[in-house]
């Protein structure tokens, strides 16, 4: 089968000990090269992933005409610059989320992708291509919840360690733009709306200047999704998907393991019902579903539009809790 030739911007840990293992294992997905501001990170990461090029900087790796997609792993603040850099070195481009800081930067990124039509952008948002959350969009499309009227998400973990980047505000840290980005997304993946307004409310670790937890109300046209995050609570996730006649549980909505079977719950009118779905790497399917996009001409499975659409309601989440009143994103 034909295969995409991928470099790696950064030796971030989520590249190295999940993206890339899962996209090696691809059909469509080849790892070629990879990069580091220090060259001998980028060398170990090579030597110990199998990976045939190192680089010591980002441009050098965007210069190599071997290299036909990037996968960028960067903190949060150099997403959209980046991205923006491998579109001019001639690269698709497949970035980590959330695409940017706000829904400015996020527009930023989509003109420029704009001037480069042949070249495929998209947000990582692995999760919506399990087998767990394809499954409980043909629960809902085929009525088995009746008509979907709210969601309540968590999303939790506990990290003080002050040199993570999660806790350095001038890098995007907090919990909102970490993970909150994904109960922002689940909704209006789940309704396929916007909602029409957003409540939220947020609170600030007085050290890191980070929010440290953010709860918030969605309103759609059809119904509401509630959730809560944070970076300073046990470790904890979970989505309940309720409609007028049936409910959905996903146990593990985000971070799917790879070599488990994961389990969803479908309580409809015939009763409670466990479902289980076979072993899946949810980054594995993201990485051949961008390289078919590529290798095919097709549109990007997410395109920019949404991810500009969550950078606003994100933002509206942080307005509304700066504010104490309804916002609109």
């Amino acid at each position: 089968m034909d295969k995409v030739a991928w470099g790696v911007l950064s030796t971030a840990k989520i590249g190295l000990q999940k993206v890339i293992p899962a996209m090696q294992k691809g059909r469509h997905t080849r790892i070629v090269a990879i990069a580091s501001r220090d060259m001998a990170k980028a060398r170990d990461a090579a030597k110990r992933l199998r990976i045939p090029k190192a680089y010591g900087c980002y441009e050098a790796l965007l210069a190599d005409p071997d290299v036909g997609a990037v996968y960028i792993p960067l903190p949060n603040h150099l997403h959209v610059e980046w991205s923006i850099k491998a579109l001019e070195a001639g690269k698709h481009v497949l970035c980590e989320k959330p695409i940017g800081l706000d829904a400015e930067q996020a527009r930023q990124l989509r003109t420029a992708a704009q001037r480069y039509p042949k070249f495929k952008v998209m947000e990582a948002f692995m999760y919506r291509f399990h087998p767990q959350w394809i499954e409980t969009r043909k629960l809902l499309r085929d009525g088995g919840l009746g008509d979907l009227r709210t969601i309540q998400t968590a999303f939790s973990y506990y990290n003080v360690d002050p040199a993570n980047v999660r806790n350095k505000a001038d890098m995007g840290g907090g919990a909102m733009l970490d993970i909150g980005c994904y109960c922002a997304s689940l909704s209006r993946f789940l309704f396929g709306d916007e909602p029409r307004r957003v409540l939220g409310v947020v609170e600030y670790d007085p050290k890191f200047k980070t929010d440290r937890l953010a709860s918030g109300i969605l309103e759609f046209n059809a119904g509401t999704s509630t959730f809560t995050c944070s970076t300073q609570l046990s470790a904890f996730q979970r989505v309940n998907v309720i409609g007028t006649t049936g409910r959905v549980e996903i146990e593990i909505p985000f971070n799917a393991p790879p070599k488990k079977r994961c389990t969803i719950w479908h309580q409809g009118e015939s009763g409670l019902r466990r479902i289980r779905l076979a072993k899946s790497n949810q980054y594995t399917i993201q990485g051949d579903l961008f390289s078919l996009a590529v290798l095919n001409d097709t549109d990007v499975p997410t395109p920019l539009d949404d991810a500009v659409a969550n950078m606003r309601v994100i933002d509206a989440v942080f307005e509304s809790g700066r504010t104490g009143t309804w916002q609109t994103p």
